[in-house]
Order: C-alpha cells, then structure tokens, then sequence
C-alpha cells in the first residue's frame, strides 16, 4: 500500500509516449463521474452553509482529479491500457454502409423476434381466459 500512496505523490507520466489515447479517455471518464457525483453531494449539503455546499466538494473533486490523473499513470495500470490501446489498432473497423447495414440487420430480426413473441403471448393468453385461469 505504501508503493501506491508514494506513487500518488509523484508527478511525472509513465511511458509518455504510449497508450496516450486510451489514458485520456479514462481519464476523462473518471474525472465526469467524480464531478457529477460531487455535484449531487453539492446538492444535499446546501443547507449546511456555504463552505459546506462549495468548499468541500471542490476540495474533493481537485483530490479526486489528481488520485485519476495518478492512477492512469500507475505503471500496472498503464501498462494495462498501453495493450488496450494497442489491441483497438489492430482491429478491423467496419466502413459505414457495412455498419448501417449490419444493425439494419439486428433492428429488423429484433422487431420480428419481438412480433413473433407478442403472437405466443396472445395464443398463451387466449389458451389461459378459455382455461378460466386468467
């Protein structure tokens, strides 16, 4: 555990160069969900006073900013989205009428299949009120 707290403190970037992508978007993800959640504690702490409704959320959301900023440089950690990065690259993105032709594929079997349910349920249920059950 102590490796991790010194790691905190450090300010230098781990393999710079690599995964740098990857880095910011998780970055980024986590600095909107502690802003947003620190934006509802906001919220509920208003009736405390001034300094409980600003000060403390903001003190948070810089030691919530800096522990994500720190963790994406966490050497395991990045070395963890260096190969994420790295595996997105190697893949075959589809061009875009492949794309809106395969999810036309999906959407119109997802409308049959939800069709084709929707008739067992009107056979079932009419089966059921014949039966007194329903």
């Amino acid at each position: 555990m102590s490796a991790f707290f010194q790691e905190l403190l450090r300010a230098g970037l781990y393999k710079r160069s690599q995964g740098r992508i990857a880095r910011q978007v998780t970055f980024a993800a986590l600095a909107i969900v502690i802003a947003l959640g620190l934006l509802s504690l906001s919220r509920t702490l208003v009736q405390y006073g001034r300094f409980w409704e600003i000060g403390l959320p903001g003190l948070l959301l810089f030691v919530g900013w800096w522990i994500s900023y720190r963790l994406v440089n966490v050497p395991a950690f990045a070395d963890f989205l260096i190969a994420v990065e790295a595996e997105m690259n190697k893949v075959s993105w589809p061009s875009r009428r492949e794309l809106v032709r395969g999810s036309a594929v999906v959407i119109i079997t997802i409308v049959l299949l939800a069709i084709f349910l929707y008739g067992f349920d009107l056979i079932w249920r009419f089966i059921f009120q014949a039966l007194g059950i329903l």
